[in-house]
């Protein structure tokens, strides 16, 4: 059985951990769970089945009430009275925005939403403003940014930006002909003359923040941290394609699916999509009159083929189930060289995945989960910095944070050499007023900057707890 919130009163201990509320514990609820847990916070969950409940509570130490998010008497309950925060990810929207209403009125703490439904795109601004909200979040629309971005920059398996896209955060596979195989970071600059910063190094099971004179392998997966402008040179001088991709082939025409169209067919670039469903397919036809939609089951062999498959520049499996995913984008990968996109819902199997080989693989929930750690973190910070941006990298093991600089601290003024930083942590990029900076052992923190930092000591909330 779920705990109940007596069972849970233990919880105690650091001053700033939040009271926070999770209604919904499908997989986004259920990751956002674990996510602030994790972070230190005191959570309690909301679904209405109590199974769900049962394997939160049993995973995590949480609390869980049974019943229905949108009632007052079960927020009460749950402890909205003395709650800093209400997360509604239910799988209704109307749900969702009716759980912060009552939460704004019983314990005028701060609401987050997930939003979901195109109907509601152009108003989301209007209904957080209305029902005077945190954030609104779309999973299905952050997915589709980050799979777009994918498509822009082909060369990369993941994409990541910062400083309002100004900073780019890339990460590729080294292959056997890469010019950088054999060398070591420090020599990187003379090489390729490009002002860049290798950022992360993934070697099998090992995550490394490398220094000057670690030496790169093939097979390696690095990540790169640099202006947009300077990426692209990057991948130039590697000779790895930096050009948009000219078409894609979509399977399953959902929601997410959707929001790639619109963003991709903006960028120019054509898209076709197959989706089973007929009454889906007449819809997409009339909110995608640029886009080719098909009528039929993209699972199958004939019709992928029929369509195009082997031509195709991209190719990004969209269906509901995980495992038609991951089979379409083998088979894709089978016949063609089509940058390859695959959707992924569950975790219980990543690291399998990797062993697979199959491009880009996209978490929708995880993108989401990103945005409110990064808002919880700022939300609990008093002090003189705040963090603007918050990625996790290979596997959650790194986080790539963005500060604020608001006003004077322990490293503002000081040349980076002289700082006594963590271990296994790296000052990645300075964003001075829109001028990007690489930075080297002289450069300093100014107050006004935005300061990325690539770390594998997870949780940092301000930028003096870079230092030891």
């Amino acid at each position: 059985m779920p705990k109940t919130v007596a069972e849970n009163d233990r919880f105690g201990g650091v001053e700033d951990n939040m009271q926070i509320i999770v209604v919904g514990c499908g997989t986004v609820g259920a990751t956002l769970t674990e996510y602030l847990s994790k972070e230190g916070h005191n959570v309690t969950v909301i679904d209405s089945k109590a199974s769900r409940l049962t394997h939160v509570t049993n995973s995590y130490d949480v609390m869980g009430v049974v019943g229905n998010g949108a009632s007052y008497g079960v927020q009460m309950e749950a402890g909205i009275e003395d709650a800093d925060l209400l997360i509604a990810v239910t799988s209704s929207d109307e749900v969702n925005l009716l759980c912060c209403l009552f939460a704004k009125k019983a314990g005028n703490c701060h609401t987050i939403a997930r939003v979901r439904d195109p109907i509601y795109s152009h108003e989301v601004n209007y209904i957080k403003d209305e029902l005077g909200m945190a954030l609104v979040i779309n999973p299905e629309y952050a997915a589709a940014t980050a799979i777009a971005r994918l498509l822009k920059f082909p060369s990369a398996i993941e994409v990541d930006t910062f400083a309002k896209g100004r900073v780019e955060l890339s990460k590729f596979r080294l292959e056997s002909d890469n010019v950088l195989v054999g060398s070591m970071l420090k020599d990187i600059q003379s090489i390729l003359k490009c002002d860049v910063l290798i950022c992360t190094v993934e070697r099998g099971d090992e995550v490394i923040i490398p220094d000057g004179n670690f030496q790169l392998r093939e097979k390696d997966e690095i990540s790169v941290v640099a202006s947009a402008k300077n990426i692209v040179k990057f991948f130039k001088k590697m000779g790895m394609a930096t050009q948009r991709v000219k078409d894609t082939l979509i399977v399953g025409g959902g929601s997410t699916t959707y929001y790639l169209a619109k963003q991709l067919l903006a960028m120019g670039i054509d898209v076709k999509i197959i989706e089973r469903d007929r009454a889906r397919c007449d819809e997409l036809c009339e909110l995608l009159p640029e886009a080719s939609i098909v009528h039929g089951d993209g699972t199958e062999r004939d019709v992928l083929m029929e369509e195009g498959i082997e031509r195709a520049q991209s190719f990004v499996s969209m269906t509901n189930l995980d495992e038609e995913n991951v089979m379409l984008s083998l088979f894709a990968k089978s016949v063609s060289k089509a940058k390859l996109v695959t959707r992924v819902h569950r975790m219980a199997y990543d690291e399998l995945l990797d062993t697979l080989d199959i491009g880009s693989i996209v978490y929708p929930r995880l993108t989401i989960a990103e945005d409110i750690v990064r808002y919880v973190r700022a939300m609990s910070n008093s002090l003189g910095s705040n963090v603007e941006t918050l990625h996790k990298l290979n596997d959650g093991r790194v986080e790539a944070l963005e500060f604020w600089i608001q006003e004077d601290s322990p490293v503002v003024g000081v040349p980076l050499m002289q700082l006594n930083l963590k271990h296994n942590l790296l000052v990645a990029c300075i964003n001075r007023q829109g001028k990007i900076i690489t930075p080297r052992g002289h450069d300093m923190i100014q107050v006004g900057d935005t300061v990325i930092v690539i770390t594998t000591n997870t949780g940092l909330h301000d930028i003096k707890d870079i230092l030891r």
